[in-house]
C-alpha cells in the first residue's frame, strides 16, 4: 500500500471528530502570555546566530469583506491607509533587523488581509526596504498571497520583477451561488488568466485555496469546482474546513444557518475531495494540505524532512521566523512572540517604543521535546523514538509513559501502529492526526480547554 493512501473510515471520523489545535506551534498560541517582554526577545534573537531566517509580513487590508474570513483585517478603499502603515512597518523593520544583520534570509512570504491590496509603487516600496535591512540569498523563496479579483494582470509581472516566485490565491469556490453567498464574487476565466501569467513570467509555483462548508455547498457543487481546480492544474491546494463561530467574528453573522451544509453533506464533501485529488495525482501532506508529487512538499515529506510553523507546512526547518506587521507571530528557537493584533495598538507601540511586542512564550524543556515529537508527527506521519532520544537524551518509553498509554484506544481502532522502535500513523489515522498529536499535549489533559479550538475534520 502506498505510504500516501488514506482510508476513509467514517465510524472512526465521527468517533474522533471533536475539538483539537491545528499545531501549527507547539505550545499552541493560547499560551503565549504578556509576562514575555522585548528583553527575551532580543535574547532569543542571539541564542541561534547560524540559523538563516525566514520572514513573514503581514498586510491587513482588504478591498472588500469575505463574510466567511476569521483573519486579522480591515476593509477599506483608501489607498493613503496602506502608506500609513508602511511608515510604521518601515519603523518596526529597521528596529528589528539590527538584531539579524549577520542572518541570510532564505524565504519571505506575504500574508494578510490582502498584500496586493498595496499597488506596484507599494509594493516596491517595501521589497527594497525589506532587501536594503535583511540580507537575501540570491535563490531565496518569495511567497505571496493574491486576490483574484483586485488584481490587474501585469501586477503579475512585477511581483515576478520584485524577486517574487511563488504566489497563493484564494478562489474558495467556483460555484457563483455559493460566492454571493459569502460575498466574494469573482471572474473564473480571470483567474486560469492570472496563473497561466503567473507560469509564464517564471513564478515557480502556484498554490490555491478552497474552503468546504461554505452556504449552499453540495457534494455535487464542490465536485465541479474541484473539477475546474484540477483543469487549474496548481501545484499545491489548501482545502480548509469553514468552521461557523459567529459569536468570535462579526462577518459571519451575514451567514444564514440554514443556508450551511449538515455535518454528513460536509463529510461527503471531504471524501469526494480527497478522492477526488489523490486520484488526480496530488499527494495528501497532511489535514487540509495537498500538492503535486514533484513539488517540494511533496518531495521533503517523502525524505521525512517536512516542517510547520505558523504559515503551515513548509520546507525550510532550519530558519528562524521573523514576523513583522500587524498580528504577525515570530519562530525564533524555543520561543514564540507575538505583535500586537489592534492596529491602532500597533501604531502606538511602534512609534513609541520601535516594536509592537504583545505577548509571547520562552518554550521549557518539556515543550521543546513535545514540539519534537508533534511536528514529526504531522508532518511525516511517523516517528522513530531513537531520533527524539538521541536529540533531547531521554528513554522515549520511560518519558513519554503516559502518552503512551493515551495513545493505546487509538492502536486499537487502527489508527496508529506502535512498535518498540517507533509509531506509525495508518492510512485510517492521517485524516485524524491532530488527535494523534494531542496524546502528546500536556495542555490538553484538561480536557475542558478543547472548546476554544475547531473540530479536527
Amino acid at each position: 500500500m502506498s505510504e500516501q493512501t488514506i482510508i476513509w473510515d467514517l465510524d472512526l471520523i465521527h468517533k474522533y471528530n471533536y475539538s483539537g489545535p491545528r499545531y501549527t506551534s507547539y505550545p499552541t498560541a493560547l499560551e503565549f502570555n504578556q509576562q514575555y517582554g522585548d528583553d527575551d526577545f532580543i535574547k532569543a534573537t542571539q541564542r541561534y546566530l547560524e540559523r538563516p531566517l525566514s520572514l513573514y509580513i503581514h498586510i491587513p487590508f482588504c478591498h472588500k469583506l469575505c463574510y466567511f474570513c476569521g483573519c486579522n483585517k480591515i476593509i477599506t478603499r483608501h489607498k493613503h491607509k496602506a502608506d500609513e502603515y508602511l511608515d510604521v512597518l518601515e519603523k518596526e523593520i529597521i528596529n528589528r533587523a539590527r538584531y539579524f544583520k549577520d542572518r541570510k534570509v532564505t524565504q519571505m512570504h506575504w500574508g494578510g488581509g490582502t498584500p496586493t491590496f498595496l499597488d506596484k509603487q507599494q509594493i516596491s516600496r517595501l521589497v527594497s526596504l525589506l532587501r536594503h535591512h535583511f540580507h537575501f540569498v540570491d535563490n531565496a523563496e518569495l511567497s505571496i498571497e493574491i486576490d483574484p479579483r483586485e488584481i490587474e494582470l501585469d501586477v503579475i509581472d512585477h511581483l515576478r520583477h520584485e524577486g517574487f516566485n511563488r504566489l497563493s490565491m484564494g478562489v474558495q469556490d467556483f460555484n457563483k451561488e455559493v460566492q454571493q453567498k459569502v460575498n466574494r464574487e469573482q471572474d473564473e476565466a480571470f483567474i486560469f488568466a492570472l496563473v497561466e501569467r503567473a507560469r509564464n513570467v517564471g513564478f515557480h509555483s502556484t498554490s490555491i485555496d478552497l474552503i468546504y462548508g461554505l452556504p449552499k455547498q453540495t457534494k455535487e457543487s464542490f465536485a465541479f469546482t474541484l473539477k475546474r481546480v484540477i483543469e487549474l492544474s496548481p501545484d499545491r491546494l489548501s482545502v480548509f474546513n469553514y468552521a461557523h463561530l459567529p459569536n468570535l467574528f462579526a462577518a459571519q453573522r451575514k451567514i444564514k444557518d440554514e443556508d450551511l451544509p449538515l455535518a454528513e453533506e460536509k463529510l461527503e464533501i471531504l471524501q469526494e475531495t480527497i478522492s477526488t485529488l489523490t486520484t488526480n495525482g496530488y499527494q495528501f501532506i497532511g489535514m487540509d494540505h495537498f500538492a503535486k508529487p514533484d513539488d517540494e512538499l511533496a518531495v521533503a515529506q517523502r525524505k521525512g524532512i517536512l516542517h510547520r510553523n505558523f504559515q503551515g507546512y513548509t520546507t525550510h526547518e532550519e530558519c528562524d521566523l521573523l514576523g513583522m506587521g500587524v498580528s504577525a507571530i515570530s519562530m525564533l528557537g524555543d520561543n514564540y512572540a507575538q505583535n500586537e493584533k489592534v492596529l491602532k495598538e500597533y501604531y502606538a507601540r511602534v512609534n513609541s517604543e520601535g516594536n509592537a511586542l504583545w505577548r509571547g512564550l520562552s518554550l521549557t524543556n518539556d515543550d521543546c521535546i513535545r514540539r519534537d515529537v508533534i511536528k514529526t508527527l504531522i508532518c511525516n506521519f511517523s516517528l522513530h523514538f531513537s531520533d527524539i532520544e538521541k536529540m533531547h537524551n531521554i528513554v522515549f518509553h520511560d518519558y513519554f509513559k503516559e502518552d503512551l498509554e493515551l495513545l493505546v484506544p487509538m492502536k486499537d481502532d487502527g489508527l496508529v501502529e506502535i512498535t518498540v522502535d517507533g509509531i506509525q500513523v495508518t492510512p485510517r489515522g492521517r485524516l485524524l492526526i491532530r488527535n494523534i498529536c494531542m496524546c502528546f499535549d500536556t495542555y490538553l489533559r484538561n480536557q475542558m480547554r478543547q472548546r476554544q479550538f475547531s473540530r479536527v475534520i
